[in-house]
């Protein structure tokens, strides 16, 4: 699979993703099953977060509830145009990954799955934003939530990636 993403470290010494290709076009219909197509190629990989040298895996579940979670269901515009391309981006995105935090398993869904409960860490990434002539004007950038389960197996799976929120961005001064 051809990606063009790089990690960069900003002026406050924090990584971000950067996403360089817009392959899922448009805001109204994202074709979702190109996404998770995409997002299959993972599976059976895995990934170290670089901060606390977790290994987090992709497992067949990740496609799926990329794709078709809830939180991707309620998505529209510019946020879901943003997860859908963030798909190019999720290695980098977990190695760079950062605040791990760890909760309970408190539903009966994912009793088996989610054994030893869940884990969330912190990610950003960045997306070009091109004028009306392809020209790269600025990127948007990012922040999101990992959801990592802890499977009855001992290792850690990426579940989805969720709380996607655009950050605020200064003008620089006229």
């Amino acid at each position: 699979m051809k990606r063009n993403v790089s990690v960069l470290t900003d002026l406050n010494g924090k990584k971000i993703v950067i996403i360089n290709d817009i392959i899922f076009m448009g805001k109204q219909h994202i074709p979702w099953k190109d996404v998770e197509k995409y997002v299959r190629q993972y599976i059976n990989d895995f990934f170290i977060v670089a901060e606390q040298g977790d290994c987090i895996h992709i497992g067949k579940d990740l496609p799926d509830e990329y794709v078709w979670s809830e939180y991707t269901k309620k998505l529209r515009g510019m946020l879901a145009k943003a997860k859908a391309n963030a798909a190019q981006g999720i290695p980098e995105m977990i190695e760079i990954s950062i605040g791990k935090r760890y909760k309970d398993n408190l539903g009966k869904k994912h009793k088996s799955e989610a054994e030893y409960g869940w884990y969330r860490y912190d990610t950003r990434f960045a997306l070009p934003i091109y004028d009306k002539n392809s020209e790269l004007v600025r990127y948007n950038v990012f922040q999101a939530e990992l959801i990592v389960r802890h499977d009855a197996d001992g290792k850690l799976y990426l579940y989805d990636i969720i709380n996607i929120k655009k950050k605020k961005q200064s003008r620089p001064p006229e």
